[in-house]
């Protein structure tokens, strides 16, 4: 069956950018070149990836003019694909752990708010079956890749679609994007994810230079013990939302009291539904534009709700100044 339904516009935007500078293979630095738009669906929103590439312009290294993307792209989306790695996980624990029928499995995504057809979920099931194929060390492609890149930056990320469905749990390359490991877990042990991390290090032909993770406290005591003396970073998008958070709920408790202080608005546009006159047609102008900055939500953490809130009340209020000052009256709270 193909899909039929139009593709809704995306709800979410993340900027991503490439967390290294400098050239894996000969150290130069690496600038930002262009940057690509993707539109991924995913089980939140239908998200828009603004991704910034960059590129070694060295001459005689071995990845001159090569796209480097961002690491954090690989946790989201496959290569070339539509459909984040979540809506993947999804599909799998439908089939394998409540063994539902493509039909089934296409109605509750679409239950869902994803737009799907059922070629798609077929296709996206047997990417699933294909991540959970891939082994590192019967994988002569893989090991050529790594072999010519010379090391290897691990990205560790688990994928849990809902509450009680086990967690598909993926190893990845974060140089060339290509997934080392994949497998699903009952739980998030650190002894089980253990095993894997050790698995790919027994299987890796090159030095693992790094670790990546969301900061997860099991990955961080599965990384400890496995690779003691290998560098491990936070991933910047998860370390920069959680330094966010007091000042995303400081913003949220600012705009919360904020809207306090306009609860009458409606009241003040029912005085002046019957009114004609152009004093009438000022204060519903004015309402208008309270109800709209009410309405208008930024992006936090970087475009905080509660501060844009504060600015465009402020300027309303001081446009009403400035009316009352050429003469004009201001509407109380009963008129």
């Amino acid at each position: 069956m193909v899909k039929t339904a139009k593709s809704g516009e995306p709800t979410i935007t993340r900027h991503l950018t490439p967390d290294r500078t400098d050239c894996p293979h000969c150290g130069g630095p690496m600038r930002a070149d262009y940057a690509n738009q993707r539109t991924v669906h995913t089980l939140a929103a239908i998200t828009r990836l603004h991704l910034t590439i960059r590129r070694c312009h060295q001459y005689g290294c071995v990845a001159r003019r090569r796209p480097y993307r961002p690491e954090a792209e690989g946790a989201i989306v496959l290569p070339r694909h539509e459909f984040g790695l979540d809506v993947i996980a999804l599909i799998g624990a439908l089939r394998y752990t409540e063994h539902r029928s493509i039909p089934e499995i296409r109605a509750q995504l679409i239950g869902r708010g994803v737009t799907i057809a059922e070629r798609t979920v077929t296709n996206l099931l047997d990417r699933y079956d294909e991540l959970l194929a891939v082994a590192l060390a019967d994988d002569r492609r893989l090991r050529t890749i790594l072999g010519r890149q010379g090391r290897v930056l691990l990205g560790v990320d688990g994928l849990q679609p809902d509450v009680g469905h086990e967690v598909l749990w993926v190893i990845r390359d974060c140089l060339s994007g290509e997934i080392l490991l994949a497998k699903s877990l009952l739980s998030a042990r650190h002894q089980d994810l253990g095993e894997l991390l050790t698995a790919v290090k027994a299987a890796c032909p090159v030095p693992i230079a790094g670790i990546v993770s969301d900061g997860q406290s099991s990955i961080r005591k599965a990384v400890a013990a496995v690779f003691p003396d290998t560098p491990y970073q936070l991933c910047q998008f998860h370390f920069l939302r959680e330094a966010a958070r007091p000042i995303y709920e400081a913003d949220r408790h600012a705009k919360k009291e904020l809207k306090k202080t306009v609860r009458g608005i409606r009241g003040i546009e029912r005085t002046t539904e019957e009114r004609t006159d152009p004093t009438a047609e000022v204060i519903r102008g004015y309402c208008s534009a309270v109800r709209s900055a009410l309405t208008d939500d930024g992006r936090p953490p970087l475009e905080a709700s509660g501060l844009q809130l504060h600015d465009r009340l402020t300027a309303i209020q001081e446009s009403l100044g400035r009316a009352e000052g050429k003469g004009g009256s201001r509407p109380n709270s009963g008129s």
